[in-house]
């Protein structure tokens, strides 16, 4: 029984800790790139940090993801307190507001090809596959795959949201933005809801299967034939 339970903490610590870190720099590279385009906001209210204790949201980011960890949903989600920006402060709020919400999604991705390479060195050092270092990092590049794609979904208020919401004409970025306030809701009704309609109808309406979860597999194929893993 200890065995079982040292297991699961175990468990929960590979996949935690690189949620916490690919969170904790998803968001304080927003706050960084805004200040660099005007807006000091976040760094203010200090934000702009590698401390994780000031971006945990204790249900997005430990209960949720443990939750779904526990219970073999099959896929992670989770999320940290949104780094606040005021993009009336930025110097170009139409422009600047891409680069501000691009930036979370572009340091996931940093953050898994570091990731890939550290796993490389680790094993061509003959440290064992089955270690928890190589667990850590094997799903700190999936963590981070995961993010970064479903972060640049083009739905208010992931980020892709903000970048569609930037380049689109004004009216209609006015009208797009709007989508904000129903945008979590959809989020959760593709995560949970769909699926379980669709296995009552006998249909896969997995859209975060479809969307997020193969798109980051191929990445992490692609990734791993890279450097001469796969």
């Amino acid at each position: 029984m200890n065995g079982d339970l040292s297991g699961q903490i175990l468990q929960i610590a590979i996949i935690a800790i690189p949620i916490i870190i690919a969170i904790t720099f998803h968001e304080a590279a927003h706050g960084y790139v805004a200040r660099l385009f005007g807006d000091e906001t976040a760094t203010r209210l200090g934000r702009v940090t590698f401390n994780p204790l000031k971006h945990i949201d204790l249900f997005g980011t430990i209960i949720l993801p443990a939750f779904l960890l526990l219970t073999h949903a099959g896929f992670l989600f989770g999320y940290a307190k949104p780094v606040p920006v005021n993009f009336n402060h930025l110097r170009n709020p139409k422009r600047d507001m891409i680069w501000v919400a691009a930036a979370g999604p572009a340091t996931n991705i940093m953050l898994a090809l570091v990731s890939v390479a550290l796993l490389a060195l680790a094993l061509h050092a003959g440290v064992a596959p089955k270690s928890w270092i190589v667990a850590a990092l094997f799903g700190s590049v999936q963590i981070n795959l995961v993010l970064a794609i479903l972060n640049l979904l083009p739905l208010p208020p992931l980020d892709g949201g903000r970048v569609m919401t930037g380049l689109l004409p004004r009216p209609l970025a006015i009208r797009y933005a709007r989508l904000e306030r129903y945008g979590m809701l959809i989020i959760l009704a593709a995560l949970f809801l769909l699926p379980y309609i669709g296995e009552k109808l006998g249909m896969n309406l997995d859209i975060f299967d479809y969307l997020v979860m193969r798109p980051a597999a191929w990445a992490m194929h692609a990734l791993f034939a890279l450097i001469g893993l796969v």
